[in-house]
This record gives structure tokens, C-alpha cells and sequence, in this order.
């Protein structure tokens, strides 16, 4: 579950908080997320998809990350600084890496939804991604068997490329060729 756990809160008072803590959390808008450990089926299926983007990139010079890896969005849009932790992201632009974070903004981000942070993941990121120019938006429903694939248009705005549900391949908009049998990532 993500819930709010300090709100008005600084990136620096962020930073003080991350030093003292062992838990995951992020900072948007102000707003210190705590996300706690995830499900077994959610592990599951996030290594299943890892391990199919990670046979994929092989080729690619981008690279895929699991959580937690802390992703701090940058724009010359918005002053402020966000940090999110993303179940998987790909990265394909290596300058924004430093020893504990990627400052930058991956090519695809993957979140797999729990019943206690769908809204959190349906609404604060997916607006929070599109925003920041995050052009492939993967949300993972364990609880459907269920992911959908969201792409930026010419507008900037998220639009759902594919979607499956039990059975069926999903394609990458981004990645051609990267496509996902749904079979294979839920069982």
C-alpha cells in the first residue's frame, strides 16, 4: 500500500528521512509515499517480466531495473524534483546514473498494482509519467492477470496501445518486438 506518510515535506527533509529509514519511499509533490513489501504473487509476476524484458534488451543497449531503484524524474517543465520507485522501468539513456539512484526519465515504466495502491499507480503516477514524458506506461493487474500498455501521443497525453486480459500477447509501442504472453508472466 502506498499511503501518504508526511506531507509539506522538502526534497531535503526527503533526503533526511530516506537516511533514517528502511522503508521504500518516494517524494511527490511534497508528499512522502511509504510503499511496504510487496505480495509473493507480485514478486512473481514482476520476475517474470523482468526476466522477458531482460532476454529482450540482450540486443538492446537499454537496460531494465527492478525496484527498488529510485528514479528521480527530471523536466525543464517543472522545477521540482520527484523520486518514484518503480516496480520495473528500461533505461536507455546512461548519463543519468549515479552509485544510488537514475536522474533522468526512463523509456517504459512498469507498475504492478496491489489491492491497497491502485489509485496511487492508476492516478498519481500514471499523470505524473505522462507528464514528465515517460513514453510507455505498463500497468500490471495480478488480480485480473490482467496489463495494459499505455503510449504518449503527439499531444503528451497517455494513450492505451494494448490490453489484455487471461490469455494473449502484449506488444511494446517502444520496443519492437517486445511482447509479453500473459500465460507465461501469471503463471
Amino acid at each position: 500500500m502506498s499511503l501518504p506518510r508526511f506531507s509539506n515535506v522538502s526534497y531535503e527533509e526527503y533526503l533526511a528521512l530516506r537516511e533514517k529509514s528502511e522503508d521504500r519511499l518516494e517524494y511527490i509533490d511534497g508528499v512522502v509515499y511509504m510503499t511496504p513489501s510487496p505480495s509473493i504473487k507480485h514478486q512473481l509476476v514482476s520476475s517474470n517480466i523482468h526476466t522477458q524484458f531482460g532476454i529482450y534488451l540482450k540486443r538492446e543497449k537499454c537496460k531494465v531495473f527492478a525496484a527498488p531503484t529510485d528514479i528521480e524524474l527530471v523536466s525543464e517543465k517543472f522545477p521540482d524534483r520527484k523520486v518514484v520507485i518503480p516496480d520495473l522501468s528500461i533505461i536507455c539513456d546512461e548519463k543519468g546514473f549515479t552509485e544510488t539512484k537514475y536522474i533522468g526519465v526512463p523509456t517504459l515504466i512498469v507498475e504492478i498494482l496491489s489491492p491497497s495502491n491502485q489509485a496511487h499507480d492508476l492516478v498519481t503516477k500514471f499523470n505524473l509519467y505522462m507528464a514528465y514524458g515517460v513514453k510507455e506506461y505498463w500497468i500490471v493487474n495480478p488480480m485480473k492477470d490482467a496489463i495494459t500498455v499505455y503510449t504518449l501521443n503527439e499531444e503528451g497525453l497517455y494513450e492505451q496501445a494494448d490490453i489484455k486480459a487471461g490469455t494473449g500477447v502484449v506488444q511494446s509501442v517502444c520496443f519492437l518486438g517486445l511482447a509479453l504472453n500473459l500465460e507465461e508472466i501469471f503463471t
